[in-house]
């Protein structure tokens, strides 16, 4: 499916037309529309891939999708909501939602102890159409609720003004349309060697090569629903990698890791006899089955029979191995009969590659047989639903090549052993599966949070949260025998649903391993020892106990923090202490995804950083449509983010809080007024005694929003303790002197500088990244920073390498307030 209908808003009595459209080998022909789930009859609609209604009543609002079919199968489309608001009725409520911002640490809680200050925002929903829809299938953005009108607050805080803009009213206008991408890095699973200039494909289009390290950036194209990438080594050392890519369709921008799979190495076959290939890499364990090359079954492309020497390469994924999870290809999904995409269960999935001795040109086969042995299938069930499926790499879909069934006839003398047999054709080079459907489902509700004080409005949304379905050992169930399926979904507003095999009769006949990234970086997950607490778990008793939660360092405390697993045993619905999660029934998707916070969920939270943001006018950077075009703002282009940091070296006993103070600088409408504060903790250099460093972001210098003037910020560093200056770096200082104006740096507790204009690099202290993502350009540029380099990355501090001013703090005489403390009770005396 190519284009997906969209949502829709309406007024009584207005027309509305949705469009879907589907590719196909036939090009399906036959289209057919649902409302609610209900087939429409043909004198509604008309024909083929467009609906268009009339006349508009309440009761035609709901969800339609598209199902389009040919003799080859079917396929759904996303389901769109269609609105109908009565006559005269507003789409776009004029009063604003509540958004909460944190305000600095120095301003005084409210009545409720609180520093949480509400600023509001506008759902960005969709606005009422035109009168008429004449076509509905054009490029039209449409209208979208947003902010109309915004206005300064100031709050008292600390002796002194903070200025604040909050929205003050919203309205309809033009939809933002905010460029959508996916980041990562491609390495090698086995030893993490980076493809360097491999190929991208998006369908059967190259759209790009991966970097020097691995690193590749993809755009996602305007109504992608589900993104297939393929990944391709162009010296061909490893097995193409097929991933369904997570994204997040507000903009934010999306880090993930691919693992390839590195080919076996080729062994060499003869072609006039017959051959066996074990399929199973797990060690100390019999294969799972083997693939059977009769005699004379090598073809050249043109059918001729090749009887000659071949070298085959044959690599197998063996789901024994649960570290290898993370290389298999594509989301292990097919579409049923009905056009739905469901999921399967893998037992192994291999990629052949066969070629001439001499020539190394790539051959096809004749009929072989694959054979799987029934002894490593533990679910008897799954015996008489074992099929035999190939990965086609443009949709990312499994496609049915074969059934499995029990061989018969005369067996070759080592069988103790039984096994399914499937026939097979291998005319391209594919990924096969050895796979069964499994209708047994449910959802499990997953949040992320700042930190690990869980409060509703810190919820983190761009967090990729993955889940692996392990298939565990009764009475093992830390040491999962297999891994069946997984799934990655991107957190929102209000967290994620991620689909995972369950079961009703056994609570762990399926469990999951569940981890969380954002950016690159791993959140942790709530402790399940000493001992377990329902509170800080997010799921009460009895059900917790029920679902066996137990994070990764449960029997270790050695090991990371970062997964937990759970047995998905499915709700009772007879059971009143299962009905309000974290698992709900397949069917109940919708109840899963508008789950209040206070309704059972699993956590992770981002384990708590010493460092705080404040911007005058309030932006969630996962968030595009949140971005409002003001002179104060941080980010002045919401399509290209350019992050800015200072490496300050700290002399002194402790770590230290080092704030920077952005206000404008050069810019008529902005001077002297603030854009917003940062603060960060020094880390410690585990290399130098009594010294720390503190990566510190400033707004950068450049165009403001109305593109007209450049403002070169100014920036005030304030170590938050008893500190003195000691040394500037010299490069900066000759820049800085070399475009005036210079900033007042008269105070030996402070650093003030008009911000370069220039990126500068690692020999200035400053470190400068611009991307399509603020969080991403804010990630490399701490990378950077922390290394001390222009193109390094490290999580480590190298305090002495690549920094801007170094500062000696010592601890402070009882009774003597600091310089930065000075700043806050009286300012105009500091």
């Amino acid at each position: 499916m190519v284009l997906h209908p969209k949502a829709k808003v309406r007024e009584a009595g207005q027309d509305v037309t949705f469009c879907c459209k589907a590719l196909g080998t036939p090009v399906p022909k036959k289209y057919y529309w649902y409302h609610n789930g209900t087939l429409l009859e043909r004198k509604v609609q008309q024909t083929g891939s467009r609906l268009a209604l009339r006349g508009l009543t309440p009761e035609q609002a709901g969800t339609y999708h598209c199902k389009a079919s040919s003799e080859a199968g079917a396929i759904r489309s996303a389901p769109a909501q269609l609105t109908v608001l009565a006559q005269g009725q507003q789409s776009c409520r004029s009063e604003p939602e509540s958004s909460l911002v944190e305000l600095p640490g120095e301003c005084p809680q409210d009545a409720t102890g609180s520093r949480f200050y509400n600023v509001g925002r506008c759902l960005p929903s969709p606005c009422a159409g035109g009168a008429t829809d004449a076509a509905g299938c054009g490029e039209d953005k449409g209208q979208c609720c947003g902010v109309r009108r915004m206005e300064l607050r100031e709050i008292p805080c600390a002796g002194a003004l903070l200025p604040i803009k909050v929205v003050a009213e919203c309205g309809c206008g033009p939809c933002t349309q905010p460029r959508i991408l996916v980041q990562g890095r491609v390495t090698a699973a086995d030893t993490g060697e980076p493809l360097r200039f491999g190929q991208i494909f998006l369908g059967g289009r190259k759209v790009g090569f991966t970097g020097y390290k691995g690193s590749f950036t993809i755009e996602v194209p305007p109504d992608t629903q589900r993104l297939v990438a393929r990944f391709v080594d162009r010296q061909q050392r490893f097995v193409d990698a097929i991933k369904v890519l997570p994204f997040d369709r507000r903009g934010s921008s999306i880090y993930q890791e691919v693992k390839m799979l590195r080919k076996k190495e080729p062994v060499e076959l003869d072609g006039n006899q017959s051959n066996a290939i074990p399929l199973g890499e797990a060690s100390g364990q019999e294969p799972i089955g083997e693939l059977v090359l009769p005699a004379g079954a090598f073809r050249r492309p043109s059918g001729e029979v090749f009887n000659g020497t071949v070298r085959a390469s044959v690599t197998f994924l063996d789901p024994r191995d649960v570290a290898m999870a993370s290389a298999a290809s594509s989301d292990l999904s097919f579409t049923n009969a009905e056009g739905e995409i469901v999921p399967l269960r893998t037992y192994g999935m291999f990629s052949v590659d066969f070629r001439e001795g001499e020539s190394g040109a790539a051959l096809q086969t004749g009929p072989v047989q694959v054979r799987m042995d029934t002894g490593q299938v533990w679910m008897p069930e799954h015996l008489q639903k074992m099929k035999l499926w190939s990965l086609n790499p443009e949709s990312g879909l499994w496609e049915e090549e074969g059934i499995l069934r029990p061989a018969g006839g005369g067996r070759r003398k080592r069988e103790e052993r039984t096994f399914l047999v499937g026939n097979l054709e291998i005319r391209e080079r594919r990924l096969f599966n050895l796979d069964v459907p499994e209708d047994r489902r449910c959802f499990v509700k997953v949040r992320a949070y700042s930190n690990e004080k869980f409060n509703p409005y810190e919820q983190l949304e761009g967090v990729v949260i993955s889940l692996i379905n392990l298939e565990p050992q009764p009475g093992y169930p830390s040491n999962p025998r297999a891994w069946g399926r997984f799934d990655s979904v991107v957190t929102g507003p209000n967290g994620a649903c991620l689909p995972a095999f369950c079961d009703a009769q056994r609570p762990d006949a399926y469990s999951a391993y569940v981890t969380a990234t954002l950016g690159g970086e791993e959140l942790e997950a709530v402790a399940s020892s000493p001992k377990l607490n329902p509170n800080a778990v997010g799921v009460s008793q009895p059900y917790l106990g029920k679902l066996g939660y137990r994070r990764s360092d449960h029997d270790d405390p050695n090991l990371k923090k970062t997964a937990f697993q759970i047995n998905v045993a499915k709700p009772d619905p007879n059971n009143v202490d299962e009905t309000n999660g974290p698992v709900y029934s397949y069917r109940s998707l919708e109840e899963c995804e508008a789950a209040p916070a206070s309704a059972n969920h699993l956590r992770f939270y981002r384990v708590e950083v010493d460092k705080y943001e404040y911007n005058v006018v309030p932006f969630k950077e996962s968030d595009m449509t949140s971005w409002t075009g003001d002179y104060l703002s941080w980010w002045p282009n919401p399509q290209e983010f350019r992050a800015c940091f200072i490496k300050v070296q700290i002399e002194g006993p402790q770590e230290y809080m080092v704030r920077s103070r952005n206000v404008g600088g050069s810019h008529p409408r902005t001077r002297g007024q603030l854009y917003g504060l940062r603060d960060a903790r020094s880390v410690r250099d585990a290399q130098l005694d009594g010294t720390s460093a503190a990566c510190v972001e400033f707004k950068c210098s450049g165009m403001l929003f109305d593109q007209g003037l450049v403002d070169r910020t100014l920036v005030s560093v304030i170590p938050q303790g008893s500190c003195r200056r000691m040394a500037i770096n010299g490069l900066l200082r000759d820049y800085l002197s070399r475009h005036p104006p210079l900033a007042d740096n008269n105070h030996t507790g402070a650093f003030a500088m008009l911000a370069p204009a220039d990126p500068l690099g690692h020999n200035y202290g400053i470190y400068t990244v611009t991307d399509q993502n603020p969080r991403l350009a804010k990630e490399i540029a701490i990378g950077r920073c922390f290394d001390g380099t222009s193109d390094g990355f490290s999580r480590e501090m190298k305090a002495g390498a690549g920094t801007a001013v170094t500062f000696a703090c010592q601890e402070r005489p009882e009774g003597r307030e600091s310089f930065f403390r000075r700043l806050l009770t009286a300012p105009a005396e500091a």
